[in-house]
């Protein structure tokens, strides 16, 4: 049996849930990158983007706690296929291309990160692996979506990264009370 099967068969429910919140988040996201934050001014600094594309990160590592970093790359991969071809229907092809290329080298990162600092203190996985892998996320992104389009995307980027960091600093508290609730994947012994 592949892992694909085995992902699916051995934790159905979580496995389809983590996809599912994984494509809602990266739609949405991109969806809304689209539009300037207007709020006291701050359309030349930051997207309505950048306060939903953080909890893709939220939903990869609790899916690595809960499931383990191969069944996560799993959630990542199916995750990037169907959110690019929703995205493609939703934004337009040059955020869908630049989100996926993003999405898939950030989370990525953040699975194997977070993997291996997973035996630390609970805060440490994601706070980690959420800095290094937010700060690929944004390169890649914010380079490939708007570079040579004459919009004010180096700052909506330098932003972008700073409320990535404030949430993943926020998301602590969830995700400490969440993990206190779910079964926590077990490693398996060596021989």
């Amino acid at each position: 049996m592949g892992l694909f099967a085995q992902a699916v068969k051995s934790e159905p429910r979580a496995f389809a849930l983590a996809v599912f919140a994984m494509c809602a988040a990266v739609l949405t996201a991109n969806v809304l990158v689209q539009f300037p934050f207007t709020p006291f001014g701050l359309e030349d600094y930051l997207t309505y983007g950048a306060f939903t594309y953080p909890v893709t990160f939220l939903i990869n590592d609790l899916t690595n706690r809960r499931l383990g970093v191969q069944r996560t790359r799993l959630v990542i991969y199916v995750g990037f296929a169907l959110a690019v071809l929703l995205s493609i229907l939703f934004a337009t092809p040059r955020i869908a291309l630049a989100s996926g290329s993003a999405f898939l080298v950030a989370q990525l990162m953040d699975a194997t990160v977070f993997n291996r600092l997973r035996r630390r203190a609970w805060w440490m996985p994601p706070a980690m692996a959420g800095f290094v892998s937010s700060a690929i996320d944004t390169v890649v992104f914010f380079s490939l979506a708007f570079a040579g389009t004459g919009l004010p995307w180096t700052s909506w980027a330098l932003c972008d990264y700073a409320v990535k960091l404030a949430m993943i600093l926020v998301f602590l508290g969830p995700y400490k009370a969440l993990i206190a609730r779910m079964p926590m994947w077990q490693q398996p012994a060596t021989a």
